[in-house]
């Protein structure tokens, strides 16, 4: 393989392109082109791409190379750095989604460079409509995947004491979903625009693969290494909750109980430190595990966190909003106060009062009318605008059921709006895209 120039891989390719167009067997292809095809790099996949269509194949014919290469990858992934990954494991359905990104940054290249191809502003503007809906659609799985590893991996790296490796992926993600942005953002005009973005989204491309390569190659092995089964439970349930990119065909289950990061001994054995790859080694020599203790004597036990009872009366007055709670009665049991937005007075005295009695009694009907239809099912919430002085005031009635739909009682919620109706272009010049 090392002696191999770009020449012979790229007649290499067209030689499968042949078979595939012969119609020899997918196993067969592996048998044949297995060992020199899988250790060709993506990057080099790349370049192929580009000079493939340089030379006038059609780009469905390629992506079947891709399709090829990205088995193979998998394959020596999983003999080499990987092994014993079960299917449908949360690690199998992440290098599974990263498969899906590599595909479609394939697809991406090869319209790109068709771009480029075309002569006319007309047929470029033809060939660069499949690139944007590409870009779309690449967008959207990227945040998907890189979600997972932002919320759920990257937790328990960190209470291992490995910070950096999740600050650079993040930040590379992170560089990536900008650069979309800015791609989308473009109105080309001229033959000249369509070509300079066409080279920007295989640039972009590059950045993705490179990604991608990162966390096959390092990050998955890594944590396959350190994370225990209980931790996998815990990440493996929440990715359902944000959804994967790729089909769950196979279910993984284990029978050791959840287990947070904040439940994590951060201390990296001997044993698995011998196992991961070296360039985790390099990161985490002389590092401190983070075994800060989150759980507190007193602790309200909340289903996502704990809370003293002291911090949960702070944190209600420092909401930009107040709230009134009545039961399945009807009765007052809490109310809160905000340091930042006044809503209607109110004074301890209500605790234990009717819910329409807190109101005048012209409104007491419709107070108890909508309270009835949230009941029923009939709405999730109701809203209602009104003014209290020259302040505009928004006020939300909300039904409180638990997890099996019983109904518990009524949640009041009074925001004042007046600042951002009376001032909606101040309003929009402070939005930042995160």
């Amino acid at each position: 393989m090392s002696t191999m120039n770009m020449r012979d891989k790229i007649q290499l390719v067209k030689n499968i392109l042949k078979n595939i167009s012969e119609g020899v067997d997918l196993e067969e292809l592996k048998r044949r082109y297995g060992d020199v095809l899988r250790r060709i790099s993506p990057f080099e996949i790349a370049l192929i791409e580009q000079q493939l269509v340089r030379e006038g194949l059609k780009p469905e014919d390629i992506l079947k190379v891709c399709d090829l290469h990205v088995d193979l990858f998998r394959e020596y992934l999983q003999s080499v750095e990987l092994k014993g990954v079960p299917p449908g494991h949360p690690v199998d359905l992440l290098v599974r989604e990263n498969e899906e990104i590599l595909k479609l940054v394939d697809a991406l290249n090869l319209y790109a460079s068709m771009v480029l191809r075309e002569n006319s502003l007309e047929g470029k503007a033809g060939r660069y409509g499949s690139v944007e809906i590409l870009l779309d659609k690449l967008k959207k799985s990227i945040r998907l995947h890189y979600r997972k590893n932002q919320m759920l991996i990257f937790p328990y790296l960190e209470r291992r004491g490995i910070n950096a490796v999740p600050r650079v992926l993040w930040g590379k993600e992170d560089e990536i979903i900008v650069e979309i942005r800015k791609i989308m953002k473009e109105k080309p005009g001229k033959p000249e625009d369509y070509d300079q973005l066409a080279n920007r989204v295989i640039e972009l491309g590059k950045k993705v693969i490179d990604l991608a390569f990162r966390e096959n190659k390092i990050l998955y092995p890594a944590v396959w290494v350190l994370f225990e089964p209980g931790e996998w439970r815990v990440i493996h349930e929440l990715a359902r909750e944000l959804g994967y990119i790729v089909e769950i065909d196979t279910e993984w289950k284990t029978d050791q109980p959840p287990k947070y990061p904040y439940m994590v001994d951060g201390t990296i054995p001997r044993e698995k430190y011998e196992k991961l790859p070296d360039e985790i080694k390099k990161t985490i020599e002389n590092i401190e595990p983070d075994n800060y203790v989150v759980v507190k004597n007193g602790d309200v036990e909340l289903e996502t966190g704990f809370l003293q009872p002291g911090e949960i009366m702070e944190i209600f007055r420092s909401l930009p909003l107040e709230i009134t709670y009545a039961d399945e009665n009807d009765r007052v049991r809490f109310f809160s106060k905000s340091k930042w937005s006044g809503g209607f007075p109110r004074t301890k005295t209500i605790i234990g009062r009717r819910l329409e009695y807190c109101h005048p009694p012209r409104l007491e009907g419709y107070v108890k009318f909508n309270v009835k239809l949230l009941k029923e099912g009939k709405f999730p919430y109701r809203e209602f605008w009104t003014r209290m002085g020259d302040r505009i005031i928004r006020v939300l009635v909300a039904g409180v059921r638990d997890k099996d739909g019983k109904y518990l009682g009524t949640l009041e919620i009074v925001e004042d709006f007046t600042d951002i109706i009376r001032n909606p272009e101040e309003v929009m010049k402070k939005i930042v895209v995160l």
